[in-house]
């Protein structure tokens, strides 16, 4: 791809995906790592993340869809992995014939399961998801026991090996909470009455990327980590990727498409909600809320541009969104054609994707995974 020539692209440095999984690994000594490539790897492409996992040590993946753990099995991707976002008539059997770890969470979840592994005429792995108080997916301690007994069943019958039991922490990101000890214990409960009950787990895990940043002692067997592998802090009350060892492996740039003077009190973008207060020059940034960059962080987004950051002037439109130069232009001439870096490494003094969750009042998250698909991957480091 040339580059220069290129809208906007993001950069994927594959080699800070493996240094911060390596980083990661040193964080929980004792236990393995199931990096977690759903939603296109966080939106940094879940193929060659998960190979770069791989290469780093990580002894498993984890998506949530099914059509994900499909797709890279489909790209070669082996070892062990583990699916856990099922809904009724599921590609439950394709998985099973893939060798795909399903997650279970009700009975509903098992009977589909079994079925299948009779159609299949191979043993499910299956892994129980207890809800040990987030709330969403897994069973509940009042019918823990109905499922626990029913999978023992099923490994009686052969249909179903129990491979592990899971399940998901809902305020690790604010140390301290109460909910965490909470959580810890009836994890701890649910599953000492699952080993009781004749359940031989491979693995146990329960800790997301804050728990394996802070919380060594939820990290049981493995630590499952997803957006601290590419290198964003998980939350700001954390520290910064630096201050957790951990190095961005994203940055979104853009070639400016025109840059032009434009006289005092003259309106940018749509509703004129930014007004120029003097003759000034502005830059035309070629992105917008059609390649993920959020329309809440109008008048707000930071771009790096001619060595100075700036914030969008006005609104951010579907394609395009402007930066205010200035008269002089900060002393730095810019031309159509010059880079401007939207998400990077703040180490390099580059705007970031907790920078725009602030600029846009979400988290970065949501700024990484929405980056969408008309923004091509370069990848680096491959």
């Amino acid at each position: 791809m040339n580059e220069t020539a290129t809208r906007v692209y993001a950069e994927i440095d594959l080699d800070a995906v493996r240094e911060n999984v390596r980083a990661l690994r040193a964080r929980a000594p004792r236990s393995g790592l199931m990096a977690v490539v759903k939603a296109d790897a966080y939106g940094h492409g879940a193929v060659p993340c998960a190979r770069a996992a791989r290469e780093a040590g990580a002894t498993w993946l984890a998506t949530a869809t099914p059509d994900e753990a499909l797709a890279l099995r489909a790209a070669g991707i082996e070892g062990p992995m583990l699916c856990w976002l099922w809904t009724p008539g599921g590609p439950w059997r394709e998985a099973i014939e893939a060798d795909i770890d399903v997650s279970v969470s009700a009975l509903w979840a098992l009977d589909e399961v079994r079925a299948a592994a009779r159609a299949a005429g191979r043993t499910a792995r299956v892994q129980l998801k207890a809800d040990t108080g987030l709330g969403r997916a897994g069973c509940q301690p009042a019918e823990w026991a109905e499922l626990v007994g029913a999978a023992v069943a099923a490994q009686a019958e052969g249909t179903v090996q129990v491979t592990g039991v899971w399940s998901h922490f809902a305020c690790a990101d604010e140390p301290g909470h109460p909910s965490i000890a909470l959580q810890l214990d009836a994890f701890r409960d649910m599953l000492a009455y699952a080993e009781k009950e004749g359940i031989d787990p491979e693995v146990r895990h329960l800790a997301n990327s804050p728990a394996t940043l802070t919380l060594p002692e939820s990290h049981f067997d493995l630590v499952r980590p997803g957006l601290a592998i590419y290198g964003v802090s998980p939350a700001p009350e954390l520290g910064t990727p630096a201050q957790l060892g951990l190095r961005p492996a994203m940055t979104l740039k853009a070639s400016l498409a025109l840059v032009k003077r434009v006289p005092a009190g003259h309106g940018v973008s749509y509703g004129h909600h930014y007004v120029t207060e003097g003759e000034t020059h502005l830059a035309l940034v070629p992105a917008g809320y059609a390649d993920g960059l959020p329309r809440s962080a109008s008048g707000r987004g930071p771009v790096l541009v001619g060595g100075r950051i700036l914030n969008a002037a006005g609104r951010i439109a579907m394609d395009q969104f402007v930066v205010d130069l200035g008269p002089d232009q900060g002393g730095v001439p810019v031309r159509a054609g010059d880079e401007a870096v939207l998400i990077g490494d703040a180490e390099r003094g580059e705007p970031t994707a907790e920078d725009w969750a602030q600029a846009a009042h979400t988290i970065a998250y949501e700024i990484v995974t929405r980056i969408g698909g008309r923004v091509p991957r370069v990848y680096l480091g491959g």
